[in-house]
């Protein structure tokens, strides 16, 4: 499959299920602030697999969160449930 094809498929696969992205509400602790977002398990095929995720590229699933945001857990079982915290006073 030429890169081309595979661009043109990601950019359909996203725009057909980011509207299906799931957030959960914010939890924290005394340093930081929590949530998890939960892809369609079709978009995980373009997460790294070997990695956590850049800022780029978790918005560029169609992941929209305010600024501060890290992806800082993976686990296996679960590759569609993404992990992000960011420190308290950050904003």
């Amino acid at each position: 499959m030429s890169a081309s094809l595979t661009a043109e498929q990601r950019r359909r696969d996203i725009a057909k299920l980011e509207s299906s992205i799931w957030y959960s509400d914010r939890y924290a602790d005394d340093e930081y602030e929590y949530r998890h977002v939960i892809l369609p398990k079709g978009l995980v095929k373009y997460l790294p697999k070997d990695r956590l995720a850049e800022e780029s590229e978790w918005r560029s699933l169609g992941v929209r969160q305010s600024p501060g945001w890290f992806h800082y857990e993976r686990h296996a079982p679960e590759p569609h449930i993404l992990l992000f915290k960011r420190p308290k006073n950050a904003f």
